[in-house]
């Protein structure tokens, strides 16, 4: 068999990236409509807190997600091949009407085998903490922020460009059926494998109107969520949760007065990193940048729990047998300054949930005049605090959790 195609028949490149193609897809799309449908499940006010649930719906996108990519760069190839060799031509081409269809329901394939995985694609890059994809290039893409309001919309078009996809895939299926089953025709059996004996087609023609007419399709139908609403921030139409309500924090008396900083952790899901961030917390800090190497002041922490933002896994973290934010509000770093020969250190306790631990935070600073800029990093164990117990080993969740905090602050007047 030719690995070309001629004005007859496909090659044997063709036939593999279509049959690939159609392989990805019909793993991807049922994998996706499971996953969404369980994580619905784990949305629900019902929910029992099943770990297994969690650890499958982690899987089942992780799954997704991968094949997702693998259908991007296969579509990006099989298009690109497309373009460099005859397309063999149709059997009927005076069937007019069903010739447009057909060619109109390829473009729409074409698109929507780029067009769907990008979507979920940049959605999964501006968002943080889910079922990362499995493979060694970092799970950001470069020009896309980690937002929210982006997610969602990617998400939102995901899922209707999804849609498009599966119809186009259904009549696609039906028109080839059509044509095995009804016209006992050709057009099923130059796609297989083999060289069987095939008849010669009239010279393929090529027309923008099927094309154009995809592209209506595409507006029509997007036009159509925006007049539904299902692009609005309260759509339904994603799998991200509601936060939780942070506890009130009240203010603190502090000698420096944070200006701005960062509270971040990483934490190994499903073997890739992920990273997230507290957004509201409080210091209290009496610091003495004149003391001799020795006691040089105290700190206070208080952070709120529910104001953890782990993109869309940030609900589940609130959950009992994580943070459980319901019952404990908030977390305590409480402790005592020290300036040593070269840098310093806070020695203090660490409070989460009901668990009171040791811990020693090295850090650095910069002081400018009445200004300090604070870096420090420490690494923790989840299984010390409670958090996730339900998860003993390390295959769905790491035990180590990378913590670094930025700040700064301004002396009080």
């Amino acid at each position: 068999m030719s690995r070309y195609n001629s004005s007859s028949r496909y090659g044997s490149i063709a036939k593999v990236f279509h049959w690939l193609t159609a392989l990805l897809i019909l793993s991807a799309i049922p994998l996706g409509l499971i996953a969404n449908d369980l994580s619905q499940q784990i949305l629900s006010p019902d929910f029992d807190g099943s770990q297994d649930t969690i650890s499958r719906v982690y899987l089942l996108f992780s799954l997704h997600k991968t094949i997702g990519v693998a259908v991007f760069f296969t579509a990006i190839l099989r298009i690109l091949w497309a373009i460099s060799q005859p397309k063999p031509g149709l059997l009927h081409p005076d069937r007019k009407l069903e010739s447009w269809a057909a060619e109109t329901v390829h473009w729409l394939l074409y698109g929507s085998l780029v067009l769907v995985p990008l979507s979920g694609w940049i959605e999964h890059a501006a968002t943080s903490g889910f079922a990362p994809i499995w493979w060694p290039f970092g799970q950001d893409l470069p020009l896309v922020p980690k937002s929210e309001s982006l997610a969602h919309g990617f998400a939102v078009l995901h899922v209707i460009l999804g849609r498009v996809l599966i119809v186009a895939l259904l009549l696609h299926i039906a028109g080839a059926m059509k044509h095995h089953v009804i016209d006992r025709d050709a057009t099923l059996r130059r796609m297989l494998p083999g060289t069987p004996a095939l008849p010669q087609p009239p010279e393929h023609v090529a027309s923008l109107v099927p094309a154009i007419t995809a592209v209506a399709f595409w507006v029509a139908t997007l036009g159509a969520g925006f007049a539904f609403g299902v692009f609005s921030s309260g759509s339904q139409a994603t799998t991200h949760a509601t936060p939780a309500q942070s506890a009130p924090l009240e203010q603190v008396v502090s000698g420096w007065e944070v200006q701005n900083g960062t509270l971040g952790i990483s934490i190994t899901q499903m073997g890739s990193q992920v990273s997230g961030s507290f957004t509201e917390w409080t210091a209290a800090i009496n610091f003495d940048d004149t003391a001799p190497v020795g006691p040089a002041g105290d700190v206070e922490v208080t952070i709120a729990i529910a104001s953890f933002d782990l993109g869309t896994v940030s609900a589940q973290a609130m959950g009992a047998d994580y943070f459980d934010s319901t019952t404990f509000p908030t977390a305590l770093f409480k402790a005592d300054i020290e300036k040593l020969e070269e840098g310093y250190q806070a020695v203090g306790t660490l409070t989460i949930r009901d668990k009171v631990l040791p811990l020693t935070l090295p850090f650095t600073l910069d002081l400018q005049g009445d200004v300090a800029s604070m870096t420090a990093s420490a690494s923790l164990n989840r299984l010390d605090f409670d958090i996730g117990r339900g998860m003993p080993d390390e295959s769905s969740l790491g035990f180590g959790v990378d913590v670094d905090i930025t700040l700064d602050a301004q002396r009080s007047k």
